[in-house]
């Protein structure tokens, strides 16, 4: 069994003493920061619940209280992915992208789900990225679920079934997942509404671009949010083009919808190639809307600005800086893992914030950037209340443990002997082989 710290205490009334946690993930007030934002701490851990935080060295000696020193080690509380693609991942041994662009990998991941997406076939690889999820230390997950034609009866039977085995594990949310122009057809629609009504987790949405049926599209899943109590979530805006602005379209329709809900904007690639005067209107529009946006850096790297024997001359991010300065909640998460739209990844959140710290030079300013992986989308995808996505009393003691001390120790390497603790108990962080998944992929 793979655990990294092998002297965790076994008692079920433990210490964890002289850990470094983000200032910003502690609900600690009399608690110091350096200038990384870390404060240094003393956490007591009593069946598998978090006790107490104190600033190291000043809890009240308890003699008969085991402990394990983490010389400064780095902590956190488990990780929020707020993105990713359960459905998709891992297909790429047997069917990659043929040129590494957004078309080739749309094409690709089609032609795979109308020849391979039966309910074993989801099942094996969302459970086989599930368990590295888990392994690497994340607590909660939204997926998108492709929900064209027969997928919508496949995917999310099988989607809630999973949600229900790995409960208390990984708290899991799923959002239905289709091209703008579906929502305009009645039959699609209701086929949608019925299988989130029963298999899903209040979230509708849709893959927008600049379509004529953009704005009665976007009016439709907008009723119905409001008309069911669900939360919204869309992909925006995945391109180079600077035409494309349907951002700003569902920030006009927020507002006049008057919706209240949480609205969530995947990728918005588009919004770093306008002019100032359109970036500074969209993003006021953004923040006035009570929008939140995600960027996905690694896939994004990957598809966006590819040209056949060309250099790519952009990042493919949007402007994470400036929405956050304009008060719009920010967040980063994995995207694909091993498909056609990104043909690595292993939904790992350490490394998710390493490269977003390198793509998006999330370094040399703010120091709650780790946010965008924990509490902020945990709040925005309501995923708070099913899983401890900050530090503090009386929370479960699901935590990640590191021995880096600082942020340049963290993201310059990947991390791998972390120890993860699930209501204060390590768990095995041991990776699954991917020769698990030869017979699917193979058959």
């Amino acid at each position: 069994m793979n655990s990294g710290f092998a002297a965790l205490p076994a008692s079920p009334v433990f210490r964890l003493l002289d850990a470094s946690v983000p200032r910003c993930l502690v609900d600690a007030p009399a608690l110091a920061a350096d200038r990384e934002g870390f404060a240094r701490v003393d956490l007591t851990i009593a069946e598998g619940r978090i006790v107490s935080i104190l600033a190291a060295g000043t809890a009240t000696p308890e003699d008969s209280l085991p402990g394990l020193d983490l010389k400064r080690g780095i902590v956190f509380p488990r990780f929020t992915e707020s993105h990713t693609h359960l459905d998709k991942g891992h297909i790429w041994p047997r069917r990659a992208n043929p040129d590494g662009t957004f078309m080739g990998a749309l094409t690709a991941v089609t032609a795979d789900r109308e020849a391979n997406w039966h309910a074993a076939d989801v099942r094996a690889r969302m459970g086989f990225a599930l368990k590295s999820a888990f392994a690497h230390g994340t607590g909660a997950i939204r997926t998108h679920l492709d929900s064209v034609g027969p997928q919508v009866g496949i995917s999310w039977p099988v989607f809630a079934e999973l949600r229900a085995e790995w409960a208390g594990r990984i708290a899991l949310q799923a959002t239905p997942l289709f091209g703008i122009d579906h929502a305009v057809n009645p039959d699609h629609m209701r086929a949608v509404l019925a299988a989130v009504r029963q298999h899903g987790s209040g979230v509708l949405g849709a893959v927008t671009y600049m379509s004529p049926n953009l704005k009665p599209g976007l009016e439709i899943l907008f009723r119905a949010a409001i008309d069911h109590g669900y939360d919204l979530d869309f992909h925006v805006d995945e391109t180079n083009d600077p035409a494309a602005l349907s951002l700003e379209v569902i920030a006009d329709t927020a507002m006049a919808m008057g919706f209240e809900g949480k609205v969530l904007c995947g990728h918005c690639c588009s919004l770093a190639l306008q002019m100032p005067q359109a970036e500074a209107r969209v993003i006021d529009k953004v923040a006035r809307a009570g929008l939140a946006v995600v960027s996905l850096p690694m896939c994004n790297m990957y598809l966006q600005d590819r040209q056949p024997a060309r250099t790519p001359r952009w990042r493919g991010v949007t402007l994470l800086h400036e929405l956050k300065a304009a008060g719009v909640p920010v967040m980063v998460s994995s995207d694909n893992t091993r498909d056609p739209f990104y043909a690595y990844g292993d939904l790992d959140m350490v490394e998710v914030l390493r490269e977003a710290t390198r793509i998006l030079q999330l370094d040399h300013g703010a120091t709650d950037w780790v946010s965008a992986v924990t509490t902020t989308p945990a709040s925005v995808t309501r995923l708070d209340g099913l899983h401890a996505s900050a530090l503090r009393a009386g929370a479960a003691a699901d935590m990640v443990l590191t021995r880096a001390r600082s942020m340049t120790e963290l993201l310059s390497r990947p991390q791998s002997d972390r120890t993860v603790l699930v209501a204060g108990r390590a768990i095995d962080t041991t990776l699954p082989d991917y020769a698990e998944l030869d017979t699917i992929l193979t058959a």
